[in-house]
């Protein structure tokens, strides 16, 4: 799906700011229609950011079900003769919109965008009422999964698998925009390298037959290769390559072409670059690639997950100063201006579905839970590797051209060494595949399931792996720590050949809080547990990078083992550096030195 984005022939306006808010308590919206009228509410919410911390009232932060948010919209008078569209950046985890009193689009999954053509519901110099619905509910058919409990009262608990904080509403940005009947619908590129000369294949959906006309430009707007047709092949001589820490962005543009004249006009930033695995090599532009980076979150205070520029240019620098050279987008996709800056500053990504919290051994965490089979009728079933396929392939439509994304994570930590595993993995790492042969794809495989017991393993071809030796294993005893992780690291290696990367290791650990003993959650702690950790990490062959957990402490649902959320961030919630942020920091700038 392409971004909406202002061109010779398109039009956006951006409709953020403070919308009417309601919650549907009653669970009665739909029937009561609200959608019909100005909702009757003296709440506004900021978009974009999710609701859950922005109000004092307990009952929002903790509803589960639909809220409402409603504004008016004016169409700019000079868009008759277009198609007009809103589209919703995400909507977390379903959304509804109602043009007036008609609904216009309807969409499951949290994180990735949708749109509607609601040119025949409106008018240009007209305005309307535009309501989006937006619910939380999370089941054993959605991607991720929970389950909903009822007490006796009536009152509903969201309970979920994954750990961290269910937040929700409009976390990111809405748009009206405009574009011709007959426009650019798609466009698909893969670059190659032949030489010195880059090589960039193409294919241009159009919503029409129609001639399709397509030009890249370099960074100083010189020509540098031109092509008629919807697919095609361009070659750019002697061609800067995209490199992780040294970006260069090409500009493609596809003309949709009717009687001479250009119609539509679509531009595409293009990075050439190549991605490959070889043997225990990770290769970008056939180079060996090291990993050093974060899981990640989309969590702030206040805003939680809503998307935020000053943040974003602000963690970037963050990541820079540290060394890092990468992030894997944990664990679902991350807003489209987080992947744009990426593929503007060379950073490296492995994106990943919201397919987290497939394993019900894991109870919101590592603690625990009610032990049931993960996959069953009753459980992780069809419907949810449905929705799993769709989450598949909307973040592969919407990521398939950043230059930045290396390669494809299908899930986080899912219960791969329990009978059923392959039978719900196999066929969706084929659909990855088939979606996407130009990359490696991958699965992050949880400390439970071992090179002797995982049932998947073989399906992907990097080994993406969670380990907490010295945290969750073997707390505080880094000693037998360290002989655990390296034993099993090897195993790993002995077993598949393949590349591996550590996308979790990390220890709690409280700001200010010291030891001389080194005490777990203490600062000293957080510093030679991830010593231990490099030390084994350096003594592997297939090892091809490291990504603590996490970046910056994050927030979860509560419980004894979370205080004021998850505290394994190298840099607090509010990114003040720890202790252990200045050794990762003299690690990572010294590589290759």
């Amino acid at each position: 799906m392409l971004k909406p984005q202002s061109s010779p022939t398109r039009e956006l306006v951006n409709l953020d700011g403070l919308w009417a808010f309601k919650v549907d308590s009653a669970r009665s919206a739909e029937s009561d229609r609200w959608f019909a009228s100005a909702l009757e509410t003296q709440l506004e919410a900021p978009v974009p950011a999710s609701y859950n911390d922005i109000f004092t009232d307990r009952a929002i932060r903790n509803h589960v079900g639909w809220v409402y948010y409603q504004r008016r919209v004016r169409v700019p008078r000079g868009w008759a003769g277009e198609r007009i569209f809103v589209r919703i950046d995400a909507a977390t985890h379903e959304g509804a919109v109602y043009v007036d009193d008609e609904l216009v689009a309807r969409h499951i999954g949290g994180y990735t965008p949708f749109e509607a053509d609601i040119t025949d519901r409106v008018a240009p110099g007209g305005d309307f009422r535009l309501t989006i619905a937006v619910n939380n509910e999370l089941t054993n058919e959605t991607i991720p999964p929970g389950s909903i409990e009822v007490a006796a009262d009536g009152t509903r608990t969201q309970r979920y698998l994954h750990d961290f904080y269910n937040y929700a509403g409009l976390a990111r940005s809405v748009w009206l925009y405009s574009a011709p009947a007959t426009r650019v619908d798609d466009i698909t590129v893969t670059t190659d390298v032949d030489g010195s000369d880059g090589v960039v294949d193409y294919t241009v959906a159009t919503t029409a037959d129609a001639d399709v006309r397509v030009g890249i430009r370099d960074e100083a707007g010189a020509l540098v290769g031109q092509k008629d047709g919807a697919t095609g092949s361009i070659r750019i001589a002697n061609a800067t390559l995209w490199q992780p820490g040294a970006a260069y962005l090409y500009e493609l543009t596809a003309e949709v072409v009717v009687d001479g004249n250009v119609a539509d006009s679509y531009s595409l930033p293009v990075g050439v670059r190549t991605v490959a695995v070889d043997g225990m090599q990770f290769l970008i532009n056939d180079k060996p690639f090291y990993f050093t980076g974060f899981g990640k979150h989309e969590d702030s205070a206040i805003r939680g997950k809503g998307h935020d520029n000053a943040y974003l240019v602000h963690d970037f620098q963050l990541m820079d100063w540290i060394g890092a050279n990468s992030f894997r987008t944990s664990h679902y996709p991350y807003a489209e201006e987080v992947m744009e800056f990426a593929d503007r500053h060379g950073i490296v990504v492995i994106d990943e579905t919201a397919a987290v919290g497939l394993n019900l051994a894991m109870g919101g965490g590592i603690f625990g839970g009610v032990k049931q089979d993960t996959f069953s009728p009753a459980t992780i079933n069809d419907g949810t590797q449905a929705a799993h396929a769709q989450a598949i392939r909307e973040l592969i439509a919407r990521d398939k051209n950043h230059p930045s994304v290396v390669m494809w994570s299908i899930a986080n930590e899912p219960a791969s060494s329990e009978s059923g595993a392959r039978e719900y993995f196999e066929p969706l790492a084929t659909l990855a595949r088939q979606l996407d042969p130009s990359r490696p794809i991958t699965f992050v495989n949880v400390m439970f399931a071992t090179f002797q017991t995982d049932l998947i393993a073989d399906l992907f071809d990097v080994m993406c792996l969670n380990r907490y030796y010295g945290w969750y294993v073997d707390t505080g005893d880094l000693k037998a720590a360290e002989l655990h992780l390296e034993a099993e690291l090897l195993g790993w290696q002995e077993k598949f050949g393949k590349p591996i990367i550590m996308t979790e290791y990390g220890a709690d650990t409280q700001a200010g809080l010291h030891s001389l003993q080194d005490a777990p959650w203490s600062e000293e702690y957080q510093v030679v547990y991830l010593e231990m950790n490099h030390r084994v990490f350096d003594r592997v062959d297939a090892f091809v990078g490291e990504q603590v957990w996490n970046f910056a402490d994050f927030q979860t649902s509560n419980g004894v083992f979370r205080v004021d959320g998850n505290k394994k961030g190298v840099f607090t919630r509010d990114r003040r550096p720890k202790a252990a942020a200045h050794a990762l920091r003299a690690r990572w700038t010294n590589f290759g030195k």
